[in-house]
């Protein structure tokens, strides 16, 4: 990959962020030739994004933080088909009800990380639903849909993969490839965008936008993908043991977030470091240098500047400084995650598995087992190895809660209420 002389790229690049682009000479000369408007779709699958989309938020931030226009899209109209790249099935069907709400709930992240306006370098949030939803069918066959060759979208990988598993891919979801292709050239027609970005899965979708945009009169649009990641173990990024890691705070608390990030493998401090903060490269790689138990100090600071672009600065130290109470002094900090359980269930006992599920330290029943076995399970810092144990007032200490704790890093307060 070449040397980009533009800020963007040269970015880009030296943080790991570039899998492909359609063309880098092109690309590197108009980004510095004027300010370039690029685009990231997002389609609102659920009430939030999580971790493993956060490549895609950061790639928008440096955009704007080099001096150009991003746009994150939101897929209003595009989300009521579903993007069947790389799946095994058709996703469910989502109401524009639900759609509408989940777009909602999204939307409060992305001010954390780019500056909207009506400027000529603050980002824009769109959603597709503005002008497919008015789409007359015949029109579009008609003036978009000549476009297009089946057998060059039936060689797609993302097709492909899912015909030679001989698994069904219906005539909406084959849809949903033409209508992103048309969202690019819309996109350019509105605002003047030229670059679309996204994970290295939608690398056919977006070529397809090109394709279109050509056919249609464009100028020369472009294309660059993002590494699909993984962690060093091969875990799928934005996962944990207990489930999504969202974004939402009010699905996944800012402590939560910030243990993701101070779990991360040793393997891949140095690589997180460079894509998931803005922490200068000089920096970076001072402390990508250090290793041995002095790495678990370099996990913090990782955890911590993840967190405080997300959440703010106070919520990420305030998370640290719970982490180091917990595990450090083995104090009971008051700020720990909580769950509020009616006093009378409490009285009348509940099961360590159900509890430690209804908490969400662990996904069922048998996971509560599995770790019962492994001697994972403590309450108030007591190992627990009975499955049929009851928790109940009995457990509540002179603070007025119990603590769950699973493992050494997860742990819970419960509150009677």
């Amino acid at each position: 990959m070449p040397g980009f002389k533009s800020d963007f790229l040269h970015t880009l690049q030296e943080r790991g962020f570039i899998h492909q682009t359609s063309d880098d000479a092109g690309l590197d000369a108009l980004f510095n030739k004027e300010i370039v408007t690029a685009y990231i779709g997002f389609d609102p699958t659920a009430p939030s994004l999580h971790a493993g989309g956060l490549i895609q938020i950061m790639m928008l931030h440096w955009l704007q933080a080099t001096g150009h226009r991003p746009i994150s899209l939101m897929g209003g109209g595009t989300g009521m088909v579903g993007d069947p790249s790389f799946k095994d099935e058709a996703r469910q069907l989502m109401t524009p009800q639900t759609i509408a709400s989940n777009i909602a709930s999204i939307k409060s992240v992305f001010s954390n990380y780019l500056t909207y306006g009506d400027g000529p370098k603050e980002a824009l949030m769109i959603n597709n639903a503005d002008w497919l939803l008015g789409i007359n069918y015949l029109e579009f066959l008609r003036d978009v849909g000549r476009h297009f060759s089946v057998n060059r979208m039936l060689a797609f990988d993302s097709v492909k993969t899912r015909l030679d598993r001989e698994q069904s891919l219906s005539f909406l979801e084959f849809n949903y490839m033409i209508l992103q292709a048309y969202d690019f050239v819309e996109l350019h027609k509105r605002t003047g965008c030229r670059l679309q970005m996204g994970g290295s899965d939608q690398w056919g979708n977006i070529i397809n936008g090109i394709d279109l945009g050509h056919r249609m009169g464009t100028p020369q649009l472009y294309a660059l993908t993002s590494p699909l990641l993984t962690t060093s173990s091969g875990a799928k990024m934005g996962k944990s043991a207990s489930g999504a890691v969202w974004l939402n705070a009010d699905l996944l608390s800012a402590y939560d977030f910030w243990q993701y990030w101070r779990n991360t493998e040793d393997a891949d401090v140095g690589r997180f470091l460079k894509l998931f903060t803005t922490l200068p490269m000089t920096e970076i790689a001072r402390l990508s240098a250090i290793d041995g138990a002095e790495l678990n100090e370099v996990k913090k600071i990782l955890a911590t500047e993840v967190t405080a672009i997300l959440h703010g600065r106070a919520a990420a130290e305030e998370a640290a400084e719970t982490a180091r109470k917990t595990f450090e002094e083995g104090t009971l900090a008051a700020n720990l995650p909580s769950i509020d359980i009616p006093a009378a269930e409490l009285e009348a006992g509940i099961g360590v598995l159900a509890l430690f599920v209804h908490a969400g330290l662990a996904e069922s029943n048998g996971k509560v087992r599995q770790f019962l076995k492994d001697g994972a399970v403590r309450v108030n810092d007591a190992v627990v190895t009975d499955d049929r144990q009851l928790i109940g007032t009995g457990e509540i200490t002179s603070d007025n809660v119990i603590k769950l704790s699973l493992g050494k890093k997860k742990h819970i307060l419960v509150r009677p209420a």
